[in-house]
């Protein structure tokens, strides 16, 4: 795993090319913005897209496998919107649930899961509102939540551009890192990226298939 090492609020913390955070110490991984449903809830109004949720799920699986990790953290938009919740998607993800028994699964709601729905009661998962303390970190979806502590968030599905000789050109999703925040990718493969310009005091960690830092996006 071609993952990164990093620090945040004093915790030596793991950037994943899976586009997840993990904390080792303990043993939690981070996701944002997965967006189940969503191509589901395209194809309901009658636009015709792949479904992405057995290839992210899988995904997902490879990231807890390799980690080692106890515990999951969602930071909001787990369901993209009731139109997506239909019986492949459930029954998928169900799936997914019923073979990781043992794994803690909590949901920090974002906007999607207020349109969405809380998961079902089956599926184990524990859903709270922001913030959410864990340790040293506040568990956020919006960024700007005001926040006791260091937070970690999504909403934004950051992603920079890098350009390059002979008109090279390509937008790749990344962890914004900030003295306060860090905003995580969207783990979702059907989600969209919004491009932004790290600010003086942000570092910008690409994902491509490994994760490296871009000292000053633009011109590679």
């Amino acid at each position: 795993m071609n993952k990164l090492h990093v620090t945040l609020s004093g915790e030596p913390v793991d950037l994943l090319p899976e586009r997840a955070l993990f904390w080792p110490r303990e043993r939690t991984l981070f996701v944002a913005d997965t967006h189940f449903g969503k191509a589901a809830s395209f194809r309901a109004a009658a636009i015709a897209v792949p479904e992405s949720a057995a290839a992210d799920l899988a995904r997902l699986t490879g990231a807890l496998e390799c980690t080692g990790a106890t515990r999951l953290a969602l930071l909001g938009d787990f369901l993209h919107a009731r139109a997506g919740r239909v019986p492949a998607v459930l029954a998928a993800i169900a799936a997914w649930r019923a073979a990781h028994p043992h794994l803690e699964v909590l949901l920090v709601r974002g906007n999607h899961d207020a349109r969405a729905g809380d998961p079902p009661a089956a599926w184990g998962i524990t859903c709270v509102n922001a913030p959410f303390v864990l340790g040293p970190f506040a568990l956020c979806h919006y960024p700007d939540t005001p926040a006791p502590t260091y937070v970690l968030a999504g909403h934004l599905h950051p992603a920079v551009v890098l350009t390059g000789p002979g008109r090279q050109r390509e937008r790749l999703p990344c962890f914004l890192v900030s003295p306060a925040r860090t905003i995580l990718p969207a783990f979702g493969s059907f989600t969209g990226f919004a491009t932004v310009s790290p600010a003086a005091d942000e570092r910008a960690y690409v994902v491509a298939g490994e994760v490296i830092e871009i000292q000053r996006p633009g011109r590679f």
